[in-house]
């Protein structure tokens, strides 16, 4: 048996050229089939490791931190405290809940300077607008405005009035239905939103203030008690009006009219706001001929806060007339002295416990045409 050398190998078997030329290219294939396999794999460890590493990293250091523009998009306190503008997109459900939300600390975290809310519930236009500006001027901080009127009414005023803007979402209203009472609570709700907004007078088109603001402001905000009438009459416009079926939630005894025209301080809006059982039998057996505008607020505040209540109408009107509505005044009857008497008419009424002649800070009914001859007395007789 013999074996041959590498020498004699290589004679008897000599090597072929395209032979080495196949073998290097299944070489270069295998090699660069590997690299291949480790570029993809290598691009989906990385991919993998850094998606795990960035939503480690956004969970403790979120990006969205240095790219939020907090004048827009943060919470403040400043949102919180006050709307900037009165439009919104709330049911009157969720208004009603969100203005009831009341802070359980007594002090406040920032400096709350209290305001009044003037609520005008119209019908349309605002004649005495003019009356009503030269009213406010120069008084910005210490009163708020509110009109609630007919759905998408466009209240013709200047931009550097103080109605400007100052439409709030608002729905049909009926006279002598449950309506009045939603468009009051409308009112109420929009106005507590702001919570620099202490008291709040509910006010219609043809009212008008006969004192200058630093006197209604001043007695409104120092008074202990709301105003609002709720007196118990036994006649067919009084107690004829309840419903036997209110029982046991509401009895005849504690049935109560007034004036719709009140105002109240803050506590009390917020309870009224925040009220639904007795708005619901109002709204079930007040009709047709209850008008619960009249006795809806007098006869809740009667049952739970009628120690809060002076029981009485800051808002001047004639009924000497008799019939469904008070007299009409327009521009003949404006004069110095009709100012005068409202403001003094020798009547006296109960000011934080003490005698005080000053009864009346609004009056009504005026008609439009008592615009001009009130303008000209604003000074001489209404201070401003």
């Amino acid at each position: 048996m013999w074996k041959l050398t590498r020498n004699e190998e290589e004679d008897y078997f000599p090597s072929s050229p395209r032979k080495d030329w196949s073998i290097g290219l299944m070489k270069f294939v295998l090699v660069l089939g590997i690299f291949m396999m480790g570029v993809v794999l290598g691009l989906c460890l990385s991919s993998t490791f850094t998606h795990d590493f960035n939503s480690r990293t956004e969970l403790f250091f979120p990006s969205t931190m240095y790219s939020t523009n907090c004048d827009k998009d943060c919470l403040s306190i400043k949102s919180f405290l006050g709307p900037k503008h009165l439009k919104h997109s709330m049911t009157d459900d969720e208004l009603f809940w969100r203005a009831s939300l009341v802070p359980q600390m007594e002090e406040y975290p920032f400096n709350r300077v209290p305001k009044v809310a003037f609520l005008f519930l119209t019908r349309g236009p605002l004649p005495f607008v003019p009356l009503w500006e030269r009213f406010f001027k120069g008084h910005k901080g210490l009163y708020s405005i509110y009109v609630h009127t007919f759905p998408d009414y466009k209240l013709n005023v200047n931009e550097d009035s103080a109605f400007y803007g100052r439409l709030i979402p608002s729905e049909e209203v009926y006279w002598g239905s449950i309506t009045l009472v939603d468009a009051e609570k409308r009112l109420l709700a929009n106005a507590l939103l702001d919570f620099s907004n202490e008291r709040f007078v509910l006010l219609s088109e043809s009212c008008i203030p006969i004192y200058n603001f630093p006197t209604v402001y001043e007695y409104l905000i120092n008074s202990a008690h709301s105003f609002v009438d709720s007196y118990d009459v036994d006649t067919p416009q009084g107690r004829g009006r309840y419903n036997r079926r209110m029982a046991p939630h509401i009895q005849l005894y504690q049935w109560r009219k007034g004036s719709e025209w009140f105002e109240l301080k803050r506590e009390l809006a917020v309870s009224i706001v925040a009220d639904n059982n007795y708005y619901y039998i109002f709204r079930k057996y007040c009709k047709p001929s209850c008008y619960p505008d009249e006795h809806y607020i007098p006869t809740y505040l009667n049952m739970f806060h009628g120690a809060l209540n002076a029981n009485r109408s800051i808002t001047w009107v004639d009924w000497s007339r008799g019939g469904p509505h008070p007299a009409s005044y327009g521009a003949p009857s404006i004069t110095a002295g009709f100012i005068k008497a409202l403001r003094n008419n020798g009547t006296f009424c109960m000011y934080n416990s003490k005698s005080s002649s000053i009864c009346f800070l609004f009056a009504r009914k005026f008609a439009p045409s008592a615009l001009a001859p009130l303008m000209n007395l604003t000074s001489e007789v209404m201070g401003f």
